[in-house]
Protein backbone atom coordinates (compact mmCIF):
# COMPACT_ATOMS: atom_id res chain seq x y z
CA UNK A 1 0.00 0.00 0.00
CA UNK A 2 1.50 3.78 -0.32
CA UNK A 3 2.49 5.35 1.77
CA UNK A 4 4.37 8.99 2.54
CA UNK A 5 6.89 10.36 4.64
CA UNK A 6 7.13 11.78 7.77
CA UNK A 7 8.79 14.58 6.58
CA UNK A 8 6.57 15.13 3.98
CA UNK A 9 3.52 15.40 6.14
CA UNK A 10 5.86 18.07 8.65
CA UNK A 11 6.34 20.29 5.92
CA UNK A 12 3.23 20.39 4.61
CA UNK A 13 1.71 21.15 8.28
CA UNK A 14 4.34 24.03 8.09
CA UNK A 15 3.06 25.28 4.60
CA UNK A 16 -0.38 25.14 6.07
CA UNK A 17 0.63 27.43 8.62
CA UNK A 18 3.21 29.70 6.10
CA UNK A 19 5.82 29.36 8.46
CA UNK A 20 9.88 28.09 6.96
CA UNK A 21 10.15 26.36 10.15
CA UNK A 22 8.33 26.28 13.67
CA UNK A 23 10.35 26.68 17.07
CA UNK A 24 11.55 23.97 19.17
CA UNK A 25 8.74 23.83 21.34
CA UNK A 26 6.35 24.00 18.64
CA UNK A 27 8.07 21.05 17.06
CA UNK A 28 7.38 18.92 19.32
CA UNK A 29 3.62 20.26 19.92
CA UNK A 30 3.54 19.57 16.24
CA UNK A 31 4.80 16.55 16.39
CA UNK A 32 1.92 15.31 19.55
CA UNK A 33 -0.68 16.36 17.60
CA UNK A 34 0.31 14.57 14.34
CA UNK A 35 0.10 10.92 17.10
CA UNK A 36 -3.10 12.27 18.20
CA UNK A 37 -4.86 12.55 14.72
CA UNK A 38 -3.18 9.40 13.88
CA UNK A 39 -4.76 7.55 16.67
CA UNK A 40 -8.39 8.94 15.85
CA UNK A 41 -8.06 8.19 12.01
CA UNK A 42 -7.01 4.50 12.68
CA UNK A 43 -10.09 4.78 15.29
CA UNK A 44 -12.44 5.41 12.88
CA UNK A 45 -13.08 2.00 11.15
CA UNK A 46 -12.40 -1.13 12.04
CA UNK A 47 -12.14 -1.78 7.90
CA UNK A 48 -9.24 -0.25 6.89
CA UNK A 49 -7.45 -2.67 4.49
CA UNK A 50 -3.69 -1.37 5.59
CA UNK A 51 -4.50 -3.19 9.35
CA UNK A 52 -7.23 -5.68 8.27
CA UNK A 53 -6.11 -9.60 8.53
CA UNK A 54 -8.41 -11.89 7.83
CA UNK A 55 -8.42 -15.43 9.01
CA UNK A 56 -5.40 -16.32 10.67
CA UNK A 57 -4.44 -18.99 12.69
CA UNK A 58 -3.89 -18.80 16.31
CA UNK A 59 -3.49 -21.16 19.28
CA UNK A 60 -6.15 -21.71 21.79
CA UNK A 61 -4.85 -20.90 25.17
CA UNK A 62 -6.45 -24.01 27.62
CA UNK A 63 -5.12 -23.16 30.95
CA UNK A 64 -3.19 -20.32 33.14
CA UNK A 65 -1.26 -20.94 35.71
CA UNK A 66 0.12 -18.57 38.60
CA UNK A 67 1.60 -18.06 41.59
CA UNK A 68 4.79 -20.40 41.00
CA UNK A 69 6.66 -17.01 42.39
CA UNK A 70 9.75 -19.58 42.55
CA UNK A 71 9.75 -20.60 39.09
CA UNK A 72 8.56 -17.58 36.99
CA UNK A 73 8.64 -19.28 33.82
CA UNK A 74 5.25 -21.89 34.81
CA UNK A 75 3.17 -18.46 35.14
CA UNK A 76 1.65 -18.15 31.89
CA UNK A 77 -1.00 -19.43 29.36
CA UNK A 78 -0.64 -23.31 27.73
CA UNK A 79 -1.89 -24.27 24.71
CA UNK A 80 -2.96 -27.75 23.74
CA UNK A 81 -0.13 -29.65 22.44
CA UNK A 82 -1.50 -33.49 21.45
CA UNK A 83 -2.06 -36.82 23.05
CA UNK A 84 0.52 -38.91 25.37
CA UNK A 85 1.15 -42.31 23.32
CA UNK A 86 0.55 -44.49 25.73
CA UNK A 87 -2.93 -46.63 27.01
CA UNK A 88 -4.37 -43.64 28.60
CA UNK A 89 -3.96 -41.20 25.93
CA UNK A 90 -4.14 -38.03 28.66
CA UNK A 91 -3.11 -34.37 26.73
CA UNK A 92 -0.74 -32.77 26.93
CA UNK A 93 0.11 -29.04 27.08
CA UNK A 94 2.93 -26.55 26.38
CA UNK A 95 3.66 -22.84 27.22
CA UNK A 96 2.27 -19.88 24.96
CA UNK A 97 5.45 -18.11 26.37
CA UNK A 98 7.82 -20.91 27.49
CA UNK A 99 7.16 -23.50 24.78
CA UNK A 100 9.85 -26.09 27.31
CA UNK A 101 7.06 -25.60 29.66
CA UNK A 102 4.98 -28.84 30.00
CA UNK A 103 1.67 -30.04 32.06
CA UNK A 104 1.39 -34.08 31.52
CA UNK A 105 0.74 -37.18 33.11
CA UNK A 106 3.38 -39.60 34.36
CA UNK A 107 0.93 -42.29 34.42
CA UNK A 108 0.16 -41.71 37.94
CA UNK A 109 -0.46 -38.02 38.45
CA UNK A 110 -0.58 -34.77 37.02
CA UNK A 111 2.84 -32.92 36.42
CA UNK A 112 4.61 -29.25 35.68
CA UNK A 113 7.51 -29.59 34.56
CA UNK A 114 10.31 -27.16 33.02
CA UNK A 115 12.74 -28.24 30.20
CA UNK A 116 10.07 -30.84 28.75
CA UNK A 117 10.51 -32.68 25.67
CA UNK A 118 7.61 -34.33 23.47
CA UNK A 119 8.22 -35.97 20.14
CA UNK A 120 4.82 -36.59 17.79
CA UNK A 121 5.10 -39.89 16.48
CA UNK A 122 3.12 -41.24 12.74
CA UNK A 123 -0.11 -41.56 14.80
CA UNK A 124 -0.03 -38.07 15.78
CA UNK A 125 0.86 -38.79 19.08
CA UNK A 126 3.46 -37.80 21.37
CA UNK A 127 6.40 -39.46 23.23
CA UNK A 128 7.78 -37.72 26.17
CA UNK A 129 11.34 -37.67 25.57
CA UNK A 130 12.53 -35.89 28.32
CA UNK A 131 10.28 -35.21 31.58
CA UNK A 132 12.03 -32.20 32.50
CA UNK A 133 12.40 -30.44 36.27
CA UNK A 134 9.45 -31.48 37.66
CA UNK A 135 8.47 -28.18 39.89
CA UNK A 136 4.72 -29.37 40.66
CA UNK A 137 3.03 -32.95 41.23
CA UNK A 138 -0.40 -33.53 41.71
CA UNK A 139 -0.64 -35.86 44.86
CA UNK A 140 -4.70 -36.34 44.99
CA UNK A 141 -5.38 -40.03 44.67
CA UNK A 142 -6.57 -41.45 42.58
CA UNK A 143 -5.72 -38.94 39.87
CA UNK A 144 -8.35 -36.17 38.65
CA UNK A 145 -8.97 -36.43 34.86
CA UNK A 146 -9.29 -32.65 34.32
CA UNK A 147 -6.01 -30.86 35.30
CA UNK A 148 -8.24 -27.51 37.34
CA UNK A 149 -9.91 -30.16 39.38
CA UNK A 150 -6.53 -30.94 41.16
CA UNK A 151 -7.05 -30.18 44.99
CA UNK A 152 -3.58 -31.08 46.12
CA UNK A 153 -0.33 -29.92 44.40
CA UNK A 154 3.50 -31.22 46.05
CA UNK A 155 6.19 -28.77 45.88
CA UNK A 156 10.18 -28.38 46.95
CA UNK A 157 8.69 -24.27 47.41
CA UNK A 158 5.91 -22.76 48.92
CA UNK A 159 4.09 -21.32 46.31
CA UNK A 160 0.51 -22.70 45.77
CA UNK A 161 -0.25 -23.27 42.38
CA UNK A 162 -3.27 -22.21 40.69
CA UNK A 163 -4.67 -23.70 37.67
CA UNK A 164 -7.71 -21.81 35.88
CA UNK A 165 -9.32 -23.29 32.65
CA UNK A 166 -9.79 -20.78 29.91
CA UNK A 167 -11.03 -21.14 25.98
CA UNK A 168 -8.87 -17.70 25.28
CA UNK A 169 -7.07 -16.29 22.20
CA UNK A 170 -4.31 -14.10 23.68
CA UNK A 171 -3.72 -10.24 22.20
CA UNK A 172 0.01 -11.32 21.75
CA UNK A 173 1.87 -14.36 20.08
CA UNK A 174 4.92 -15.41 18.71
CA UNK A 175 5.82 -14.31 15.24
CA UNK A 176 2.55 -13.07 14.63
CA UNK A 177 1.13 -9.45 14.55
CA UNK A 178 -0.26 -8.01 17.84
CA UNK A 179 -3.61 -7.84 18.26
CA UNK A 180 -5.47 -4.53 18.23
CA UNK A 181 -9.04 -5.62 17.69
CA UNK A 182 -10.77 -8.96 17.64
CA UNK A 183 -13.29 -8.90 14.89
CA UNK A 184 -14.80 -12.46 14.13
CA UNK A 185 -13.17 -15.70 15.06
CA UNK A 186 -13.74 -18.74 13.21
CA UNK A 187 -13.29 -22.64 14.26
CA UNK A 188 -11.56 -23.28 10.88
CA UNK A 189 -10.26 -21.09 8.33
CA UNK A 190 -12.90 -18.62 6.36
CA UNK A 191 -13.36 -16.61 3.67
CA UNK A 192 -11.87 -19.51 1.36
CA UNK A 193 -13.94 -22.23 -0.07
CA UNK A 194 -16.40 -23.51 2.55
CA UNK A 195 -18.37 -22.28 5.31
CA UNK A 196 -16.91 -22.41 8.82
CA UNK A 197 -18.19 -22.71 12.08
CA UNK A 198 -18.59 -18.68 13.80
CA UNK A 199 -17.50 -18.84 17.50
CA UNK A 200 -19.32 -16.08 20.10
CA UNK A 201 -16.64 -14.41 21.95
CA UNK A 202 -15.87 -11.61 24.83
CA UNK A 203 -12.65 -9.71 24.91
CA UNK A 204 -11.21 -8.73 28.47
CA UNK A 205 -7.66 -7.50 29.45
CA UNK A 206 -6.04 -11.15 28.45
CA UNK A 207 -8.07 -11.72 25.02
CA UNK A 208 -11.12 -13.35 23.56
CA UNK A 209 -12.67 -15.34 25.53
CA UNK A 210 -14.53 -18.58 23.15
CA UNK A 211 -17.78 -19.12 24.23
CA UNK A 212 -18.98 -22.82 23.79
CA UNK A 213 -15.81 -24.41 21.60
CA UNK A 214 -16.87 -27.24 19.41
CA UNK A 215 -14.28 -29.79 20.47
CA UNK A 216 -12.32 -29.17 23.72
CA UNK A 217 -9.46 -30.59 21.54
CA UNK A 218 -9.21 -27.98 19.54
CA UNK A 219 -5.82 -26.05 20.05
CA UNK A 220 -6.36 -23.21 17.36
CA UNK A 221 -8.96 -21.33 16.26
CA UNK A 222 -9.22 -18.09 12.98
CA UNK A 223 -9.35 -14.82 13.80
CA UNK A 224 -9.91 -11.56 11.43
CA UNK A 225 -8.26 -8.72 13.33
CA UNK A 226 -7.52 -5.47 13.29
CA UNK A 227 -3.32 -4.84 13.80
CA UNK A 228 -2.31 -2.94 16.83
CA UNK A 229 -0.94 0.77 16.16
CA UNK A 230 1.97 1.83 16.54
CA UNK A 231 2.26 5.44 16.81
CA UNK A 232 5.03 7.66 14.97
CA UNK A 233 8.25 7.48 16.91
CA UNK A 234 10.34 10.71 15.09
CA UNK A 235 11.12 12.85 18.12
CA UNK A 236 13.87 15.54 16.02
CA UNK A 237 14.87 15.79 12.37
CA UNK A 238 11.43 16.16 11.94
CA UNK A 239 11.47 17.89 8.19
CA UNK A 240 13.70 14.82 7.04
CA UNK A 241 12.28 11.30 8.57
CA UNK A 242 11.74 9.17 6.35
CA UNK A 243 9.18 7.05 8.78
CA UNK A 244 6.63 5.61 6.67
CA UNK A 245 3.01 7.17 6.94
CA UNK A 246 -0.25 5.89 5.79
CA UNK A 247 -1.11 7.69 2.59
CA UNK A 248 -4.84 7.35 3.10
CA UNK A 249 -4.50 9.13 6.64
CA UNK A 250 -2.08 11.82 5.08
CA UNK A 251 -3.79 14.77 4.33
CA UNK A 252 -6.55 14.11 7.64
CA UNK A 253 -3.24 14.37 9.55
CA UNK A 254 -2.04 17.28 8.17
CA UNK A 255 -5.06 19.39 8.54
CA UNK A 256 -5.96 18.35 11.58
CA UNK A 257 -2.64 18.25 13.09
CA UNK A 258 -2.61 22.11 12.05
CA UNK A 259 -6.21 22.61 13.40
CA UNK A 260 -5.15 21.38 16.93
CA UNK A 261 -2.15 23.68 16.53
CA UNK A 262 -4.52 26.85 15.78
CA UNK A 263 -7.13 25.79 18.48
CA UNK A 264 -3.93 25.50 21.03
CA UNK A 265 -2.77 29.36 19.91
CA UNK A 266 -6.22 30.46 20.26
CA UNK A 267 -7.68 30.94 16.90
CA UNK A 268 -10.78 28.71 17.05
CA UNK A 269 -12.35 30.40 13.90
CA UNK A 270 -9.31 29.15 11.64
CA UNK A 271 -9.16 25.78 13.51
CA UNK A 272 -12.97 25.44 13.01
CA UNK A 273 -12.49 25.41 9.30
CA UNK A 274 -8.76 23.88 8.92
CA UNK A 275 -10.78 20.66 11.18
CA UNK A 276 -13.51 20.65 8.42
CA UNK A 277 -11.00 20.07 5.90
CA UNK A 278 -9.10 17.14 7.78
CA UNK A 279 -12.80 15.61 8.54
CA UNK A 280 -13.36 16.14 4.62
CA UNK A 281 -10.25 14.36 3.95
CA UNK A 282 -11.12 11.19 6.74
CA UNK A 283 -14.43 10.93 5.31
CA UNK A 284 -13.51 10.39 1.43
CA UNK A 285 -11.61 7.81 2.86
CA UNK A 286 -13.90 5.91 4.69
CA UNK A 287 -16.15 6.15 1.87
CA UNK A 288 -13.73 4.25 -0.49
CA UNK A 289 -13.53 1.68 2.28
CA UNK A 290 -17.29 1.51 2.90
CA UNK A 291 -17.68 0.74 -0.69
CA UNK A 292 -14.75 -1.83 -0.65
CA UNK A 293 -16.02 -3.62 2.44
CA UNK A 294 -19.64 -3.61 0.73
CA UNK A 295 -18.68 -5.94 -2.21
CA UNK A 296 -16.95 -8.80 0.40
CA UNK A 297 -17.79 -11.01 2.77
CA UNK A 298 -15.29 -10.07 5.54
CA UNK A 299 -17.88 -7.52 6.98
CA UNK A 300 -20.89 -9.96 6.90
CA UNK A 301 -22.40 -12.65 8.81
CA UNK A 302 -24.65 -14.80 7.64
CA UNK A 303 -27.52 -15.93 10.27
CA UNK A 304 -29.55 -19.17 10.47
CA UNK A 305 -32.07 -20.52 13.50
CA UNK A 306 -29.20 -22.97 13.76
CA UNK A 307 -25.76 -21.67 13.61
CA UNK A 308 -23.99 -18.95 12.06
CA UNK A 309 -21.56 -19.49 9.54
CA UNK A 310 -19.76 -17.38 6.73
CA UNK A 311 -19.96 -18.68 3.52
Amino acid sequence: MQTRTYGDLFKLVQSLAGVTAFATNEQDDIANLINRRYQVAYNTSQMWPRYLVPSEKRDISSYVLSGADGTPTINQNYRLLGQQNDSDSKNIYVGFTTSSVGIYHNGTNWVVATSTTFVRQSNGKYNRISSGSVVFTESDSPSKDNIEDVETWTTSSPDILSVVAQSLIPYAQTNKNTIGEFLRIHRKQAFLNHSSIEYDFFVDFNGANLLNIANTTDNEAFVTYKKNLTLFTTSSDYTTSTEEVPAEFFQYIAYGAYADFLRMDGQHDKAQLESENAELSLAQQLERVDAIMNNNTINKKFSTYVNRQSR
